[in-house]
């Protein structure tokens, strides 16, 4: 899923060989998580999804599927499984460190969210040019589920490229997560839920001479214009959070602290001109 994952597991010494044990089938169940949601791996289910249209598809990625089109609905389209067209047309078309210095510059790619879901077979169809990207959802989507695995052995955290899973609270009241602020060090005391950040600061690249991110705008089928360069957002899971931070980052500044505070939804927002601004109840 092009991020690194951390697994964190408190437990006492009695326990460690059981730890160990759940330490691998956290990353074997994110390895077969790959082959479901990878859209960079030509035989995952994503991919053959995309290719093939329809299909019947597994749990897994019927629920995230699922998800993903509850999400864009509470988010007014802001949150959009549909941008791979667009992501492809910046530029984003491969992993992140094969991408090459420069090429074409991208061509405005509108995000059509026509898929139909058959909830008593689980088949899935993509009509019109829909094509499928669940990138930061699935990212959340897997790191909460590897959580719950490694929290039948004790208060548990997963990071997954800085989104966070929690599964359990650890012995000093909160698990510390510390937030990207280019000066201060901002730590946030977390003892439950997820943690995400949706951000233009480090997925970066050139297109026709001009810097190019992966957060899209479906409203332009191109990189987002927003006047922020990261949100990070604490919500009830991980899911939660991923959506949250790419609906706030989309909003701006101004609409994300109207939103943020009117949902009570804890967020801490990173402007472009260097600003950190706190909303949502956090102080």
């Amino acid at each position: 899923m092009a991020v690194r994952f951390e697994f964190l597991l408190e437990c006492d010494e009695a326990a460690t060989v059981f730890a160990s044990g759940m330490f691998v089938a956290a990353e074997r169940e994110l390895k077969r998580l790959e082959e479901v949601f990878s859209r960079f791996r030509l035989g995952s289910e994503l991919s053959r999804l995309n290719r093939n249209r329809a299909m019947i598809c597994t749990a897994d990625l019927y629920d995230v599927v699922v998800l993903a089109l509850d999400a864009r609905r509470r988010t007014a389209g802001r949150f959009d499984p549909t941008v791979l067209r667009a992501l492809i047309s910046a530029g984003y078309d491969r992993t992140f460190t094969e991408l090459p210095d420069d090429g074409p510059p991208p061509t405005p790619q509108p995000c059509d969210g026509r898929i139909d879901v058959d909830h008593a077979t689980r088949t899935i169809r993509l009509t019109g040019d829909a094509q499928l990207d669940l990138g930061g959802i699935a990212k959340g989507y897997a790191a909460e589920k590897a959580a719950r695995l490694l929290g039948s052995g004790g208060p548990a955290l997963v990071n997954a490229g800085g989104d966070i899973a929690i599964a359990g609270v650890p012995k000093g009241g909160s698990w510390p997560i510390a937030i990207e602020t280019d000066g201060v060090p901002l730590t946030l005391g977390v003892a439950s839920g997820g943690v995400a950040t949706s951000g233009r600061d480090v997925r970066r690249w050139v297109r026709g001479g001009r810097e190019q991110h992966h957060l899209i705008d479906p409203a332009t089928g191109l990189p987002s214009e927003s006047d922020l360069l990261t949100v990070t957002v604490v919500a009830a899971n991980t899911v939660e959070a991923e959506v949250q931070a790419k609906a706030l980052f989309l909003a701006g500044e101004r609409a994300a602290v109207d939103e943020a505070d009117a949902a009570g939804l804890p967020c801490v927002l990173r402007t472009g001109d260097g600003r950190i601004v706190r909303a949502g109840g956090l102080k």
